[in-house]
């Protein structure tokens, strides 16, 4: 099993990373990880208490060490948190252990999606469209860097677009799978003998 084992979905809040994350690692047979569900259940508190006490630094080296051990595994598809990428460390990780996938959403689908949401500390303001916006110019540049593959979220239904995205997953899969085959019958083809 190699880099291409896992999937690393990257987004900003909203984006529908848990969504269907979950529902894509079923259709691929994986396990599904959700890196802030992770925080939460090894600290004993929920995010906005972590940003409360240790603010937004202590909740991003929390999610680095996270991140670092989530890797490492093998066959999963993992949903990570929307300001994971901000760490050069973090972007190098996810990389070099799977595909990453962004799932693309504008502000203001992410604003109708996230409004009535009170877990998300980041959106505590008085105009989170606005601070949408923001992370959105801030992100983004850094979600289409790293990422193998960019899909926008839209309005179709969950399971159309994990069933979407799945089809896409498989063609990068396959496109990967024919890569290998040729670096090794390019292998096999430059050396003198094979005992």
């Amino acid at each position: 099993m190699g880099k291409k084992d896992n999937i690393f979905l990257v987004g900003l809040m909203g984006a529908g990373k848990t969504t269907v994350g979950r529902l894509l690692a079923k259709q691929l047979g994986k396990s599904f990880i959700d890196t802030d569900h992770e925080i939460e259940s090894r600290t004993g508190v929920k995010i906005p208490v972590i940003f409360e006490i240790e603010g937004e630094a202590g909740f991003r080296k929390r999610e680095e060490g996270v991140i670092a051990d989530l890797v490492c595994r093998s066959n999963i598809v993992l949903g990570t948190g929307g300001g994971a990428i901000l760490s050069a460390r973090n972007r190098e990780m996810l990389r070099a252990h799977g595909t990453v996938v962004y799932l693309r959403g504008s502000p203001e689908q992410l604003h109708d999606r996230t409004r009535h949401d009170r877990n998300r500390p980041l959106l505590q303001t008085e105009d989170p469209l606005a601070k949408l916006r923001e992370l959105y110019a801030q992100r983004d540049p850094l979600y289409r860097e790293m990422a193998d593959l960019v899909v926008d979220t839209g309005r179709q239904s969950i399971a159309s677009f994990a069933r979407q995205l799945k089809d896409k997953l498989d063609l990068i899969m396959l496109a990967a799978d024919d890569e290998t085959d040729n670096d090794i019958a390019g292998r096999f083809s430059n050396s003198d003998s094979v005992d």
